[in-house]
């Protein structure tokens, strides 16, 4: 009797440890490894939503035709935040708790983010290169976040002060979403100008899914503003800008890498050229110099019918880096075996002139430094090199 008892008590442990397992390789077969991302594919980012899936897609392909990733083939879920946090908050339920996703990777937004991280972080499913540059991607310090961008608050806060300078502007002012976004990078080109003896001469802002930048812009020309930071993205900033130059108010603009898309001057036009924003990884230009960028553009466009993007960019990183470090867990894949694996992460620069990154036990940014880009004739020029702190 108590042989039996033993037996049924150690069955039942195993069958614990089992389970325990299973819960920590959520989303892990021994033929598959599924994937999940959150997207704007129907809000104010669907442009770049729609890019980022794509890149995600292209690399995802490409591993799946090479055999996967130590035997397993990669699947990838997309849903539609329609960059809601509400809406954010449900996907991430759908997609940890019922395809049982092994990792969130390159989720756009930071309040999408912040409101579906408690969700994964509950179930131990990593945030992977989450696709905004907010420092609360990694900080505070969690085993589950790793993030690849220069801050917003540290692109502002180092790029600012040499192009002040260069410019010789005496007024610097602001406008910028009033979100956890925007506030980042305010408070970067607040530091900047405290760190020169200064403070912003106007603060001006608005709320997610604004329209209209009239007011903004007559309080920014009123108060003499020659040098405005903008906590925009894509529509905020043709708005501003555009509703700057008919109103003949021409203070030098720049932006973040949420700027940093052709969409600006693709759907804005001429009006937007002198435009400023901070960026790391090159726009990919089906006809740029680098032949190895060309003949990815190429691939892509061949695949989508559709030029690609530096959001297309972030995604195909985002899943490259992620196959990299998947790789180096080995095959017993697990949520554990590849923080591991990330713990002693070096991501050497790629063809698209991203800086190297690292990675270690309580280190979960890859990369701090930015630099500066123009837009010249309809056309992303790179302007200076990465800033040092």
């Amino acid at each position: 009797m108590k042989t039996r008892y033993l037996a049924a008590a150690a069955a039942l442990g195993l069958a614990a440890s089992a389970g325990a397992s299973a819960q920590a390789s959520q989303g892990v077969t021994k033929d598959s490894i599924t994937l999940g991302s959150i997207q704007d594919l129907s809000g104010p980012l669907a442009g770049f939503g729609k890019q980022v899936r794509m890149g995600m897609l292209l690399r995802v392909d490409e591993a799946n035709e090479q055999g996967g990733v130590n035997g397993r083939k990669l699947e990838l879920k997309v849903e539609d935040s329609g960059y809601d946090p509400k809406r954010a908050v449900l996907a991430a339920q759908k997609l940890v708790n019922q395809d049982k996703i092994f990792m969130m990777v390159g989720h756009i937004g930071t309040a999408q983010n912040l409101a579906a991280m408690p969700v994964q972080f509950s179930k131990n499913v990593i945030n992977f290169f989450p696709v905004t540059a907010a420092r609360e991607m990694y900080e505070p310090f969690h085993k589950l976040k790793y993030s690849f961008a220069a801050t917003y608050y540290d692109q502002i806060r180092l790029e600012a002060p040499k192009l002040i300078k260069e410019k010789n502007a005496q007024k610097v002012c602001t406008i910028y979403q009033d979100d956890e976004f925007g506030l980042e990078v305010m408070r970067g080109g607040e530091a900047a100008l405290k760190a020169m003896g200064r403070e912003y001469t106007e603060k001006t802002t608005f709320k997610r899914g604004a329209t209209d930048f009239s007011s903004q812009v007559a309080k920014m020309k009123s108060a003499g503003c020659d040098f405005v930071i903008l906590g925009t993205i894509i529509r905020e900033t043709i708005g501003t800008i555009g509703e700057a130059r008919k109103t003949g108010f021409n203070p030098t603009f720049l932006g973040s890498s949420a700027a940093y898309t052709d969409l600006i001057h693709k759907l804005g036009g001429k009006a937007m050229d002198g435009l400023y924003a901070a960026m790391t990884v090159q726009h990919p230009y089906l006809d740029e110099s680098s032949q190895p960028i060309r003949f990815w553009a190429t691939k892509y466009k061949t695949k989508f019918n559709e030029d690609p993007t530096v959001f297309s960019v972030y995604g195909y990183s985002a899943i490259d880096a992620f196959i990299k470090a998947a790789q180096k867990a080995g095959p017993n894949l697990s949520t554990d075996s590849f923080i591991k694996a990330m713990d002693t992460m070096v991501l050497e620069p790629d063809i698209f002139g991203s800086p190297k990154m690292t990675f270690g036990p309580q280190k979960r940014l890859g990369n701090d430094l930015s630099r500066l880009s123009q837009l010249q004739d309809g056309r992303w020029h790179v302007v200076s090199d990465y800033a040092k702190n």
